[in-house]
């Protein structure tokens, strides 16, 4: 088989996408190098000073890690500079950034992650940057404003996350399909591995952290029951696996099948995970896929953030396995009406 360059494939689907432009291949030339110089830097994290803490707490209340640091920073200063874009938020930064006049700007925004399970960096487990590209909305011009970022997950043009682990993967979506794609050191390429993937209906694996179980509703705890006791579709049981990384747990739902779930709780009533970078980009990958995303009562794509930071539930991953999470919330809700 020819081996295709994610440039040649990237090429060749925008054909067939109406979001097709130089300046689009441009932006994602420029965060496809970004992941490459990440993945460098992380393979060398235990020969370089760059793992733990740097001390400071970032916007969502959590440690910073060196390489969160890193990572965002390499994302920020090459993205500026891409000329594609008109505005970027990261999962650590606060407020909204602005491409500075000095930079030619463009007409889509940016929202990541720089690194998703960074807190594993020190026990040598898989982390990934994961990414949303939106685009400006029409009409208008000037300095970005804050309303023109906060758009549904359904009017995403691209999603995607660079996996950083025994091999660097990169998957994403244009809206032609989910493509998985392996960085080959020996050439500095990523290279077509997975191509249009594709979720299971129906899996047999739930990954979710149990350790939450005391603060969860009565409706979450029957949730995860159901995953202790329903059947596959061979008819055996479920297995549990939780990495702890979103990204990592993810990918391989992707691939196997099954559902993540990272529900609202007593400690997070919100519920824990980003709107925007991280529940947002996956679902699109998702239903791209042939597998659904939920906040456990309706569609992840559809809820419109109301800042940037704005957190939800989660549930994604084979079309079945949600469908079935969403029928026993939708049930508990009904059990309260008068």
């Amino acid at each position: 088989m020819a081996e295709v360059t994610v440039t040649e494939h990237l090429l060749l689907h925008q054909k067939k996408s109406p979001h097709a432009t130089g300046q689009f291949t441009g932006l994602l030339y420029d965060l496809i190098l970004s992941g490459k110089i990440i993945s460098r830097r992380i393979n060398k994290a235990g020969l370089l000073d760059i793992l733990g803490g740097t001390g400071e707490i970032n916007v969502q209340g959590e440690n910073v890690q060196k390489l969160d640091d890193l990572a965002n920073h390499i994302l920020t200063w090459r993205m500026e500079r891409c000329g594609a874009l008109c505005a970027m938020s990261s999962e650590e930064n606060a407020e909204l950034i602005r491409i500075r006049p000095e930079f030619p700007s463009g007409e889509y925004i940016l929202v990541f992650d720089p690194l998703d399970g960074s807190s594993n960096i020190d026990v040598n487990i898989n982390v990934g940057t994961i990414f949303s590209i939106l685009r400006r909305p029409q009409g208008h011009a000037g300095e970005i404003r804050l309303e023109e970022v906060l758009q549904p997950g359904a009017n995403q043009i691209g999603a995607g996350y660079m996996l950083y682990g025994p091999s660097t993967m990169l998957v994403f979506s244009t809206g032609q399909g989910v493509h998985g794609f392996t960085l080959d050191p020996g050439v500095g390429e990523f290279l077509l591995s997975h191509p249009d993937m594709r979720i299971p209906r129906q899996g047999r694996i739930y990954s979710v952290n149990e350790g939450n179980r005391r603060n969860w509703s009565e409706a979450t705890r029957e949730v995860v029951d159901w995953f202790h006791t329903c059947p596959t579709k061979d008819g055996g049981s479920y297995s549990s696996r939780y990495v702890g990384a979103l990204v990592a747990d993810f990918h391989r739902t992707l691939i196997n099948g099954g559902i993540y779930m990272y529900p609202a709780d007593a400690a997070k009533p919100q519920g824990k995970l980003r709107l925007m970078c991280e529940a947002a980009p996956l679902a699109f990958l998702a239903e791209q896929a042939g597998g659904r995303a939920s906040d456990g009562m309706g569609r992840i794509l559809e809820r419109k953030p109301d800042h940037l930071h704005a957190r939800t539930p989660l549930f994604i991953g084979s079309a079945d396995d949600v469908e079935a999470v969403e029928g026993i919330y939708a049930r508990f809700k009904n059990d309260q009406l008068p």
